[in-house]
């Protein structure tokens, strides 16, 4: 337990990840967390599973449900490609309660985080466990919808909105294609 535990610490002071924190402008302060918890298992049988899931469609910020499960799996096999994994809708027939349940709380975290959720779930011989949340990545065109989508569902305000969606994601839109899209803010002109 130890040994992982110090694993989980000593990655935060990775290479990759204090270049990850950089890009993506993360407090170097803010530290990182260990969770031990029980472990599930989504491959014990075809009343098992597990999937990802997104509170809108990542590519194009379009409300409903959007993501992919695989029945008598673990996470790895779901993201590997090495299986066929169903749509997420499929899971309603394949177990309704979990799926049911699945709708009500993917709901919570979008009212909490007040944005679209990323989720990895398991379901062990039918019951549904939540892994793992966060605000989920999306193109610009899913950034501009989403943020105008949540003002009018009163979750955000205007000015919250226009941070929402930076200079690079409009410049992508406004020209799609164009060398000017493609270029980060920090990258030198050509």
């Amino acid at each position: 337990m130890t040994l992982a535990i110090n694993a989980v610490f000593g990655s935060w002071n990775s290479d990759r990840a204090i270049l990850y924190r950089r890009q993506e402008r993360i407090p170097t302060d803010s530290g990182t967390a260990v969770n031990v918890v029980a472990m599930v298992f989504g491959n014990l049988g075809m009343d098992s599973g597990t999937g990802v899931a997104f509170t809108r469609d990542p590519g194009t910020g379009a409300v409903g449900v959007y993501g992919d499960y695989l029945q008598n799996a673990q996470g790895e096999d779901v993201v590997a490609g090495i299986r066929n994994t169903v749509p997420l809708q499929d899971l309603e027939n394949i177990n309704k309660a979990a799926y049911d349940q699945l709708m009500q709380i993917m709901r919570t975290l979008e009212n909490h985080y007040r944005d679209l959720c990323d989720i990895e779930f398991t379901i062990e011989r039918g019951k549904l466990w939540m892994l793992q949340t966060r605000v989920g990545k999306r193109t610009a065109a899913a950034a501009f919808r989403i943020a105008t989508q949540l003002v009018d569902q009163g979750l955000i305000d205007l000015d919250e909105a226009l941070t929402r969606v930076s200079g690079a994601e409009l410049g992508r839109l406004m020209f799609p294609g164009s060398t000017l899209a493609a270029r980060s803010p920090r990258s030198p002109p050509a």
